[in-house]
């Protein structure tokens, strides 16, 4: 990894369809050179998919909510499938504290939210926030130049 290698990070997070010869132009190397750089940062794991960032509200999914879950450790082979099942969960993260689960969620109502909590409340205690706004919108985070690349592993 190198300077270039964080600049095409960078470039990617901000617009991933951004085209190989716009990111050539950006890093001052052939169309071809950064095809191979972005296959080998995806090989290594570095870049792992590339996805839409939706605006669900305009799917009227207008319930945006996070959902802490108290999951006993036995319970994690039965709920992570199950968890993964549910295409309104769109991340479900083990976290220290009260609560084993943080889980973002999207969802068409407050009664939909509801029926889901019901059935997940069947793993443990839960405790739900619903999102009024959101100040900062789910984004990439931009890598400095001087970021220390010195350990990572490919």
């Amino acid at each position: 990894m190198d300077k270039t290698d964080l600049k095409i990070l960078n470039a990617l997070q901000a617009d991933a369809r951004i085209s190989l010869k716009a990111l050539a132009d950006q890093c001052f190397i052939s169309s071809p050179a950064i095809s191979a750089r972005i296959a080998r940062l995806k090989t290594a794991g570095i870049i792992r998919d590339y996805q839409a960032n939706l605006n669900y509200e305009k799917l009227n999914y207008h319930i945006k909510a996070y959902i802490q879950l108290q999951l006993e450790p036995t319970q994690k082979e039965r709920f992570y499938p199950y968890v993964a099942s549910i295409p309104n969960v769109l991340e479900c993260d083990c976290v220290t504290g009260e609560y084993s689960q943080i889980m973002k969620v999207v969802f068409e109502s407050t009664q939909a939210l509801d029926e889901f909590v019901n059935k997940i409340q069947t793993f443990g205690k839960t405790s739900t926030q619903i999102v009024f706004s959101t100040s900062v919108s789910s984004r990439g985070m931009v890598l400095p130049d001087d970021h220390d690349i010195s350990n990572i592993v490919e």
